[in-house]
């Protein structure tokens, strides 16, 4: 019997800068579009991405993960060919020059009741070493809202600007400030290193 060499230690890299070098590869058709735009169950998300500055950054990208309107986790695959029939809960858009982003989803259901439902959201920008993660809360359901843990361990301020807000029209808005007084409240998970 032979002794096991014990494996190195695997210390993560530290992060590199983001962008703006991935254009060619990341877009792919339909990116931005869970649901066709139009369709019933459509809702437009709108919203800005701002810098510490207040200016808009043209350069970032945004991914949203999110369950279907009944609050069901999408298990499928085929989120880079979208068909228009099956909902993976993911899409990807690249701002305008003008800093502002635009998806066609659904809105998202508790995926436990008395949940508040809200859509995971990664931003990639340059001059980020690493990406960064944050929510969009609906606004409707105020009882989920005021029992939810993280919005409960924030203040006020910091807790309105997780909350979206609800157009006439049914769509949503919601913007992102990078750095600053009004900064978007980011999240940091165990893996998530600076």
């Amino acid at each position: 019997m032979t002794d096991t060499p014990t494996p190195p230690d695997l210390t993560p890299t530290p992060g590199q800068t983001v962008g703006p070098f991935y254009g060619y590869a990341l877009p792919f058709e339909h990116d931005n579009e869970l649901v066709p735009p139009g369709s019933a169950r459509a809702v437009q998300l709108t919203g800005t991405v701002y810098d510490g500055a207040g200016d808009p950054v043209p350069d970032a990208i945004l991914e949203i993960w999110q369950p279907d309107e009944h609050g069901a986790v999408p298990r499928e695959t085929g989120s880079l060919r979208r068909n228009g029939f099956t909902f993976t809960g993911f899409g990807r858009a690249a701002v305008d020059p003008e800093g502002e982003f635009s998806f066609s989803t659904v809105d998202p259901g508790p995926t436990q009741a008395g949940k508040a439902p809200f859509i995971s959201v990664v931003i990639f920008a340059r001059g980020l070493l690493n990406r960064l993660f944050t929510r969009i809360y609906l606004p409707e359901d105020t009882a989920a809202l005021t029992a939810d843990p993280l919005l409960s361990s924030l203040d006020d301020d910091e807790r309105s600007r997780l909350i979206a807000t609800r157009g006439a029209d049914g769509s949503l808005h919601f913007d992102i400030r990078l750095q600053g007084e009004e900064e978007t409240p980011f999240l940091r998970f165990p893996s998530h290193e600076d």
